[in-house]
């Protein structure tokens, strides 16, 4: 069941980060992080609705917000690092913090997988950087610039896995509805902040039904995480849902056909045989 869930939870963001990148080419990006924030907010509180109530605790509420301060802030600095044309160094350097950071604070706390998962888990890790890595080289900026938006991002993002794995399994789904609340009250005041230029009627019914996909694949993700790290180790559903890039990548070659590099390739082989490796483990 963790490894499911985490893969799902994969699944989920890779999904989301595909769509967010379609949107993201007609509408200004903080408007699409924004809006799918929202919806995730609303799948999530609906979830809540549907499911048992539970009182939640103000330390796993507390978890929940900083989670959402790490989301909120990897997507900001994720963003500014791509806007400087540093996709081939912010990219895979932020997915291998999403799951390196969450791995040593994981054994810190007590965590020990099996020898079998540690293979998977030292398997997992190259083959984030590979999928993460377009194989191009950077282009415009500095590359100093790009590695402190790289590891600033990733920060964020295992604050994100950390937060929502420290907040436990008593309060329900809402340690997950705090996060999101929290990274969509800061990225709507920045947004309102910045004012980005957004046409009326520049929102089809396309955008509308793509927006919504976004939010809701990313709420499910959220969910999928939060429930996996009750299930298992911190340190393992982290890197299982840290390879969220391989499903972006997949996904832009089979509906964009865009090519998939040697060393996507060989990344996407290695993330197949660390899950086997986590699995078994």
């Amino acid at each position: 069941m963790t490894a499911l869930l985490g893969l799902a939870a994969a699944f989920g963001y890779g999904l989301s980060d595909f769509l967010g990148g379609l949107l993201s080419r007609r509408l200004p990006y903080a408007v699409v992080a924004m809006i799918g924030n929202a919806v995730a907010l609303g799948f999530t509180l609906v979830s809540i609705l549907l499911t048992e109530p539970a009182q939640p605790t103000a330390e796993a509420l507390m978890w929940g917000a900083a989670s959402g301060l790490g989301s909120a802030f990897g997507t900001l600095v994720l963003f500014r690092g791509l806007a400087r044309g540093q996709m081939g160094i912010v990219a895979p350097l932020s997915a291998l913090g999403t799951a390196a950071l969450p791995v040593m604070i994981g054994v810190a706390l007590g965590d020990r997988p099996s020898a079998i998962a540690w293979a998977g888990v030292a398997l997992a890790l190259p083959a984030i950087w590979l999928i993460s890595t377009s194989g191009s080289p950077a282009v415009g900026g500095k590359l100093g610039a790009g590695v402190v938006d790289g590891l600033l991002a990733g920060v964020g993002f295992a604050l994100l896995l950390v937060g929502l794995g420290l907040a436990g399994d008593g309060s329900g789904l809402r340690p997950v509805a705090a996060m999101q609340a929290t990274s969509l009250a800061i990225l709507a005041v920045l947004t309102i902040a910045r004012r980005p230029a957004l046409d009326r009627g520049a929102l089809t019914s396309r955008d509308i039904a793509g927006l919504a996909a976004m939010g809701i694949s990313g709420g499910i993700a959220a969910v999928c995480y939060f429930l996996s790290t009750h299930e298992g180790l911190l340190s393992i559903v982290a890197v299982l849902t840290s390879l969220y890039p391989a499903v972006t990548v997949v996904l832009a070659a089979m509906l964009l056909h865009e090519a998939i590099t040697r060393r996507q390739a060989v990344g996407l082989a290695i993330a197949v045989a660390a899950v086997l490796l986590i699995v078994l483990g």
